[in-house]
């Protein structure tokens, strides 16, 4: 009997409720991160850190605003200190939603629409925001302590230099601190799975010839946001090829024996992420071709996905995927993303990483409790190119996968009925 990776189903509908044993506290969630967020700052020697990347604002201090217009909402993290959020509504429409954070710890935060309102205005909001950063580092007794930041454009990064602060690079620490995922994580990876399972199966039911691959899009979007999810970066849905990831042309009428490929691009639920790729036959008993593309890029994933577990390298993973001269390509550069293992958690791309071009020669350890999807594509030029992937967590002596649609064989949706001569 072929081993089984599943984990157990969910058990609830994953909303947070208060009586014991339910699957997610977010609480409990939001306190985990917060300590994680000190513990490792501590680690690495970095007092305060300053932080513009959605993902680490809302790990380091629980708190998500739309950012429709990036670094319009920013929070200061800090290893000794209860952090302080900068918002756009102000401290007064925002405290009533961050109970967890002091009053006195929310501000008004200071930017200048990505230098959208003119070089006068960025330079006057600029200095005002990094006098303000350096007043809050002032009366903790942090002025003169480097200050780790995440990414920041250039008037900001040169304002806070003018204030006489040193920067440094807290990327790294924060990937660090993300990378092993607490017990609500998990449940929240889990949840956002289930999510794509069902938006893969009423993608599947509707697969049809004269659908096109926006019809099929429109359809996984409606899965998803019905069902509970909070984002969604993308349904990408291709029936006839792919440039650069994308479907050549998202009108096309879908017809009979086409292999659609479905890929369900960051959904999150409570801020945590999806990717998760399927292929689907339409209508036609597959050809040996389309048996054999999906038959390849299966070994690969579960080839990966066999010999995870704590204490594995990367590197030695990353010796199972395909050398770029296999595909009769000149670099493995170019297939940095079609082979590939990456973590997942509040980003699409966080610690781990497992690729040819990075992980051999530089190598990442494997701990229990990350999560990961695992992925494979092959390219065939009568069929396209196809993918599938697994979205799994490493547990005490192997892992489990999330991902629940099957995968090993082709699934064909809503196959024609044969019938034989009279």
């Amino acid at each position: 009997m072929a081993k089984s990776y599943f984990g157990p189903r969910i058990p609830s509908s994953g909303r947070p409720v208060d009586y014991t044993g339910n699957l997610l506290d977010v609480d409990r969630m939001r306190q985990d991160r917060m300590a994680k967020t000190r513990q490792y700052l501590k680690k690495h020697g970095i007092a305060a850190a300053l932080l513009f990347r959605p993902e680490n604002i809302r790990y380091a201090g629980s708190t998500y605003m739309m950012n429709f217009i990036d670094r319009i909402h920013y929070t200061l993290a800090f290893a000794e200190h209860a952090p302080i959020r900068y918002c756009t509504d102000g401290p007064e429409a925002n405290k009533v939603l961050t109970p967890w954070i002091p009053d006195e710890n929310i501000r008004q935060s200071i930017h200048w629409a990505q230098q959208a309102c003119g070089p006068g205005a960025t330079a006057r909001d600029s200095k005002l925001f990094a006098q303000a950063i350096k007043q809050d580092l002032v009366e903790r007794g942090l002025g003169k302590e480097p200050l780790g930041i995440d990414e920041i454009d250039e008037p900001g990064r040169q304002a806070l230099i003018d204030e006489g602060i040193t920067l440094v690079n807290v990327q790294p620490v924060m990937l660090e601190a993300r990378a092993v995922k607490t017990k609500d994580e998990i449940a929240c990876v889990h949840m956002v799975s289930s999510l794509c399972d069902s938006a893969h199966w009423d993608m599947y039911k509707a697969l049809q010839p004269g659908m096109k691959d926006s019809d099929i899009r429109a359809i996984g979007y409606e899965s998803l946001i019905r069902n509970g999810a909070e984002e969604i970066a993308d349904v990408l849905v291709t029936s006839g090829g792919f440039i650069g990831g994308l479907s050549m042309d998202r009108d096309r009428l879908i017809q009979p024996g086409d292999m659609v490929t479905i890929d369900i691009v960051r959904a999150t639920y409570l801020g945590y992420c999806s990717c998760y790729y399927r292929n689907f036959l339409v209508g036609l008993k597959p050809t040996q071709a389309q048996l054999d593309i999906q038959k390849k890029s299966y070994e690969r994933v579960y080839s990966i996905i066999d010999g995870i577990k704590p204490g594995v390298s990367t590197g030695d993973l990353a010796e199972k995927w395909a050398k770029a001269e296999e595909k009769g390509l000149s670099t493995d550069r170019t297939l940095w993303c079609d082979d590939l293992m990456h973590g997942m958690g509040l980003w699409l791309y966080e610690y781990p990483v497992c690729n040819r071009i990075w992980s051999i020669e530089h190598p990442q350890i494997l701990e229990e409790g990350m999560v990961m999807a695992v992925e494979a594509m092959e390219f065939d030029p009568n069929i396209g190119r196809t993918k599938i992937e697994e979205m799994i967590v490493v547990t005490k002596d192997g892992c489990e996968v999330f991902s629940r649609i099957p995968v090993k064989e082709v699934m064909v949706a809503n196959p024609f009925t044969l019938y034989s001569a009279f």
